[in-house]
């Protein structure tokens, strides 16, 4: 393996983790956060720095060895994971990929004005999953092979507005809100009580020590249907995924991109939010988010990825500086960028972010 390109050691510590999102107090050292780091991203970390390369390519698991070894280089304290084999049908769409490290396959997006299902007839043949057979092997893995200094964060549930949004298409669900009000009700049914089954599958493990809904729920300006329709038709799917993991001892999160502002007392008063994930600087600068209403709710990430992509080493340094001194104290967050490691943001922006939260209160 190559000599590491961070100053300071920083060891696994989940413990220490999952009580800086509780808000128990300033954290010994600043803990990091990614909702995901793109494939693209991995590989290029795995080879510049050799990491995995001590494992066997033919282990059925070495996928997952290679993920904690990663994970545990980066300095993360936790690996994420949910259930094996569930499978839903969207409409994607694909353009080429021109970041520079690109994929092959290009970057995939979906189609947001016709989903698989805009009427009846289309929602009752769809292939719904049959929950009953998807499985838990890797969470039953981890289980047994986790390091005891990391934990695993439990997701594959909670996307209420994404797959309203994507199994109808943007378009259609906005028109159907009007006048196939009824349709996206059963819809609504049907997604609720598949994000619990899986909640319930994920929260058998004792490895899982976070849970997280992943449901990008808005915009620039605003959420992407009313904050009426988004009380009836997404925010009592969070609550009840949230008091599942509650009644289970796990904090709650949720990433989300888009302007929450009009939901965030729903979110933190009636879900139950434990911390929220997705800050972008044009809708809401995570230092501010913190003087605001850190002391209900944990921040997670925040460094802008437009931000990360234009700026040089020393203004990431600074700026991750700036962060920690107003998001630090009293815990309540970990360090990350706005969204996730995108393929487009330069590797060593990233790396530098990393070593300067290292660094912080070494």
């Amino acid at each position: 393996m190559v000599a590491s390109p961070f100053a300071v050691a920083c060891p696994p510590d989940a413990e220490a983790f999952v009580n800086c999102i509780r808000r128990r107090g300033t954290p010994h050292r600043v803990h990091h956060y990614e909702l995901c780091l793109d494939g693209e991203v991995q590989t290029a970390l795995a080879e510049r720095f050799g990491i995995g390369d001590h494992l066997d390519p033919g282990d059925p698991w070495y996928a997952l060895r290679r993920q904690i070894a990663l994970q545990r280089f980066l300095g993360y304290d936790y690996v994420s994971a949910g259930v094996d084999g569930l499978v839903m049908p969207f409409n994607w769409r694909a353009t080429a990929d021109t970041a520079a490290l690109g994929r092959s396959g290009g970057r995939s997006y979906l189609d947001e004005h016709r989903g698989p299902i805009t009427c009846w007839r289309e929602f009752e043949s769809y292939p719904w999953p049959d929950i009953d057979a998807v499985r838990t092997d890797s969470l039953a893995w981890l289980d047994r092979h986790l390091p005891d200094d990391m934990c695993v964060i439990g997701w594959g549930f909670g996307h209420f507005c994404e797959h309203l949004t994507w199994l109808m298409g943007y378009e259609t669900l906005c028109l159907a809100l009007y006048d196939q009000r009824d349709l996206v009700r059963a819809l609504y049914a049907r997604i609720l009580d598949q994000s619990l089954r899986v909640a319930r599958l994920v929260l058998q493990f004792r490895c899982v020590r976070l849970m997280l809904g992943s449901d990008d729920m808005g915009f620039r300006s605003g959420p992407l249907i009313s904050p009426t329709d988004m009380r009836e038709f997404v925010l009592p799917g969070h609550r009840a995924v949230a008091a599942l993991a509650h009644e289970a001892g796990r904090p709650y999160l949720l990433h989300s991109c888009g302007n929450l502002a009009t939901l965030l007392d729903d979110l933190i008063d009636e879900v139950g939010l434990d911390a929220k994930h997705s800050f972008e600087d044009t809708i809401e600068d995570v230092r501010r988010a913190k003087r605001e209403y850190g002391h209900r709710l944990s921040l997670l990430g925040g460094l802008d990825l437009d931000f990360l992509c234009r700026a040089d080493a020393a203004q990431v340094r600074q700026r991750v500086r700036d962060t920690l001194a107003v998001c630090q104290p009293g815990g309540g967050y970990a360090l990350g960028t706005g969204n996730s490691v995108a393929n487009y943001i330069p590797l060593d922006n990233y790396l530098v972010m990393l070593d300067e939260g290292r660094r912080f209160m070494a």
